[in-house]
């Protein structure tokens, strides 16, 4: 059985093509999705509150300091 992974905070540096789903420089929830990842893509939240699939060329992960990261997530 696959290991499962936690929820990973993305940076969205681009939005091309996705102007109303996706703002640059947002902090994302991004998903575990081992399929999705085979084909370059990452499961994402986004503005809409629902997951989608998006490139990951849009997005850059960022490491935060626990406490904030919990924050982040609690935000969401």
């Amino acid at each position: 059985m696959a290991k499962l992974q936690a929820k990973q905070l993305v940076v969205c540096v681009n939005n091309d093509g996705y102007p109303v789903s996706l703002e640059k420089r947002k902090i994302y929830v991004a998903l575990p999705d081992a399929d999705a990842e085979k084909h370059g893509l990452m499961r994402i939240i986004d503005e809409s509150g629902d997951e989608y699939l998006y490139s990951k060329a849009l997005f850059r992960s960022i490491a935060l300091p626990e406490s904030v990261r919990k924050a982040v997530l609690a935000a969401a």
